[in-house]
């Protein structure tokens, strides 16, 4: 397959991801993948792709990209500043576009965005996916992030005549489970844990310390006592939070490791991991405890949403088909 994408400008941290590698954590191998794997299903949905297409996922500031042949895209996620030739594009819709530059700047919200392209970035897949492990260094493109110069295929790109860009009059708006009022903290719900002080995370608010990264977010805030001793290495996965000897939690994200021997406080819920992966250095957030059946609900409130909004975007790409062969 010929390149469709040369990337003249990569921006913060730019990397080919997917839902991520399973059925490896016993070999201590990472899940990565996008770190909202909703957003990356609802994106590929708009596109025509099947749900775990490998996309672009995008870090406080994006690429810039010369598009070497028509393609159809979609950018869903936090509001990202997009042109294309002038163009300012609007995001959570299915947009076409000829041969070009397209222009991907800061955040005006949040922390991530996810780019995704009709076919599919087209990289060798690794262990069963085409995600980047930043810190096992393969997967993706060579096992890093994007690069001046690099150049990216697409698996099976739509056959598009397009001489301007065509912008889809409909979009999706997905809705937070928990809105987030203006000024107030992120709450974030989790279940605790049998340390004693699991509760004591609830008691206020946590800064995100710049350090973060898609292997945890790094809080800041009145220490919470930690345990002196080394604990024993035990399984952790994302949404685990830890607690280190200098009393500061640390949630696990996507990328990390599979082990840990720091003291485990609890474990953020399934229906709210995508939230913290729009959480800015800087940022506040809460943490909420909840119960089991609390987070079985939620779980299954966020796949019922995914599901509503994909059938309503088949309907809707079926109804522009038509329109155009009429």
């Amino acid at each position: 397959m010929s390149d469709a994408l040369h990337v003249l400008a990569p921006g913060l941290l730019t990397t080919v991801q997917d839902r991520g590698r399973s059925g490896w954590r016993h070999l201590g191998v990472p899940l990565a993948g996008a770190l909202d794997p909703m957003a990356m299903a609802l994106a590929n949905r708009l596109v025509g792709n099947h749900a775990d297409a490998a996309l672009l996922e995008l870090s406080l500031q994006g690429p810039r990209l010369q598009l070497l042949r028509s393609l159809r895209i979609a950018l869903v996620g936090a509001a990202v500043q997009a042109r294309f030739e002038g163009v300012e594009l609007p995001d959570h819709r299915p947009i076409e576009l000829p041969a070009g530059v397209l222009e991907l700047g800061g955040m005006r919200t949040g922390a991530r965005a996810w780019l995704v392209i009709g076919g599919g970035i087209d990289v060798p897949s690794v262990l069963g996916s085409r995600s980047t492990d930043l810190r096992g260094g393969f997967g993706g493109l060579n096992g890093r992030a994007l690069q001046r110069g690099d150049r990216l295929a697409l698996v099976a790109p739509p056959a598009l005549d397009c001489r301007q860009p065509r912008i889809a009059r409909w979009w999706v708006e997905p809705d937070a489970d928990l809105p987030v009022r203006e000024g107030e903290p992120l709450a974030i719900r989790y279940r605790p844990g049998a340390h004693p002080r699991s509760l004591e995370l609830a008691t206020h608010a946590w800064q995100i310390d710049a350090a973060s990264n898609r292997q945890g977010l790094r809080l800041h805030g009145p220490a919470l006592p930690g345990d002196t001793a080394d604990g024993v290495s035990a399984p952790v996965a994302p949404g685990t939070i830890q607690l280190p000897a200098d009393g500061q939690p640390i949630v696990l994200l996507a990328d990390a490791q599979t082990v840990g021997g720091y003291t485990r406080l609890g474990h953020v819920i399934a229906a709210d991991l995508p939230r913290l992966a729009q959480c800015r250095p800087g940022e506040a957030l809460r943490f909420v405890a909840c119960d089991a059946e609390t987070a079985h609900a939620s779980a299954c409130r966020s796949r019922t949403q995914l599901a509503r909004m994909a059938l309503m975007i088949e309907m809707m790409i079926e109804r522009d088909r038509k329109r155009a062969s009429a």
